[in-house]
């Protein structure tokens, strides 16, 4: 039963809703039928707006459907949409009558043109932070496209259907028994990835006019605390601006409690990501979210290229693209993501609980991962590739506390191990022997540290070789009217508070350099 406080945001919330939003309730005998009853009775008293309808349709298992207007709108939920998946029912009931934030038409177009019919199932964790972000996002192209049908399901209560499929990891995706993504994953990649598994329909209309963007005085590529600071930092100077981003907040989504950041004692990153989208729509950016820069051509005037098919025009380009998971580019990983390869211990951990899995990585990251997996699993092997840990003290001195985790060192991980779609060990040399060796596993965690994004640009301006963009006190490359900020430089010290004073000096720099044109 929702409490009062939720009931009466919700009622504020679902006071913009024009029309009618239908939830149909399917009959089950299931345990936790009741408990979806009461939940869905709840979300009809907030709203008018909002109709309970009981179907005689029989499911083994809790099933909540959405119609609007009287028509199905191929969006259900299969177990309770509790946890993190409840704000996936506040938001699909919104969406559904056009409410909420939404992709803008160009985005929309991309999931229009897909070839039907699509339909899509997503298995979840009710603990996974993750999955919400993909069963909204592909609850949204269900809503846009009208052969597209997504279904989120409880991984929790079909154990037996998960351990058939060999899902070791959420959310994933599947087109019938067919693995088509895992774990966590933007709505840019998503939709390149249906674009991929259903085709293009290359007859639809697009219209060429709104492929240009316009022109601009600065683009900021990156949607993190650096590119929020430049982006800032340039309109306030008067300065046409543009954000070019997959999503505002970056890596920073990713990260849990920031207790670093001067003069906030303590946030999270979701949090932070919500208050840098704030600051930015109080000024006059616009802001072209879900997309990705493909090309950069140079000049006095830039001319980007993006991945959706827009292109605009600029004097100045910021790239604040901060960095991402590395992963080890050893075979049999991508080949078993999600089938025990997994890079998120807090979302995929619960489904290793009592088997054996291993950590890649000694540095904060890995140890910490494998402080808190040690908890859930039955044991964990960190593999560390130097001689020594590089965590903290205070870390490794905890996790060599712990019975149930064996750390060794001087490690090269060379190739996993796997069997009918699942892992089942790891090979390793001993550095110091030359010996290759292996161990039983049942899932690995990579944890070794992040790598710029920088591939968009790294042959128009000058990368080190670790892909870091090489930039000059004031920000600037080795191009003219090209700077870059944040975590995908070679500025030292990935912070995020670091990252912001960066992207302010990136906008400063650029315009300080228009003026002097």
């Amino acid at each position: 039963m929702l409490d009062s406080h939720i009931l009466e945001q919700l009622k504020s919330v679902y006071k913009a809703l024009e029309n009618e939003v239908t939830l149909v309730l399917a009959k089950s005998a299931h345990e936790k039928q009741n408990e979806l009853m009461v939940m869905v009775k709840d979300l009809v008293s907030t709203s008018e707006k909002i109709v309970l309808k009981e179907s005689d349709e029989e499911s083994p298992l809790p099933k909540l459907s959405i119609e609007y207007k009287g028509s199905p709108t191929g969006i259900t939920f299969l177990g309770i949409p509790g946890g993190h998946e409840f704000t996936s029912l506040i938001l699909a009931i919104l969406n559904t009558d056009g409410k909420g934030k939404l992709p803008d038409e160009s985005i929309l177009g991309r999931v229009k043109r897909l070839k039907g019919n699509i339909e899509l199932t997503t298995y979840i964790s009710l603990s996974c932070e993750n999955c919400p972000e993909v069963v909204q996002a592909l609850n949204i192209m269900a809503l846009h496209h009208p052969n597209f049908k997504h279904t989120m399901i409880d991984g929790g209560l079909v154990q037996d259907e998960v351990q058939r499929l060999g899902i070791q990891g959420v959310p994933s995706v599947m087109n019938g028994d067919k693995l088509l993504s895992s774990g966590k994953i933007g709505l840019v990649d998503l939709i390149s990835k249906i674009e991929q598994e259903f085709g293009i329909d290359e007859a639809a209309a697009i219209d060429a006019a709104k492929l240009d963007l316009g022109k601009f005085d600065v683009v900021v590529v990156g949607g993190g605390p650096g590119g929020a600071s430049a982006a800032i930092y340039s309109a306030r100077k008067g300065l046409k601006t543009a954000i070019i981003a997959e999503k505002i907040g970056g890596q920073v989504q990713d990260t849990k409690g920031i207790e670093n950041l001067i003069s906030v004692k303590y946030t999270e990153g979701p949090q932070l990501a919500a208050q840098l989208a704030l600051h930015i729509r109080d000024y006059p950016i616009e802001l072209l979210e879900h997309r990705r820069v493909k090309t950069v051509n140079t000049g006095e005037v830039k001319k980007l290229e993006l991945d959706s098919g827009e292109y605009l025009e600029t004097k100045s380009l910021i790239v604040a693209t901060g960095a991402k998971w590395r992963e080890l580019g050893i075979p049999g990983e991508k080949e078993y993501l999600g089938r025990g390869v997994a890079f998120c211990p807090h979302c995929d951990g619960p489904y290793f609980k009592g088997k054996n899995i291993a950590v890649i990585g000694g540095g904060n990251s890995g140890v910490e991962a494998a402080i808190d997996l040690a908890g859930i699993v039955k044991s964990v092997t960190v593999f560390e590739f130097t001689p020594t840990l590089k965590a903290d003290k205070v870390l490794v001195d905890k996790l060599e506390s712990l019975p149930n985790v064996k750390i060794l060192k001087n490690a090269r991980t060379n190739r996993v191990i796997g069997d009918h779609g699942k892992v089942t060990g790891l090979e390793f040399e001993d550095r110091a022997s030359g010996e290759l060796k292996s161990i039983e596993l049942e899932g690995i965690f990579v944890q070794i540290g992040l790598v710029p994004n920088s591939a968009f640009i790294k042959d128009v301006v000058e990368t080190n070789r670790f892909g870091e963009i090489v930039v000059d006190e004031k920000c600037r490359t080795n191009v003219p009217g090209i700077y870059a900020a944040g975590d995908v430089t070679t500025v030292p010290y990935k912070q995020i508070i670091i990252a912001m004073g960066e992207g302010a000096k990136a906008g400063l720099s650029s315009f300080e350099d228009i003026m002097l044109k």
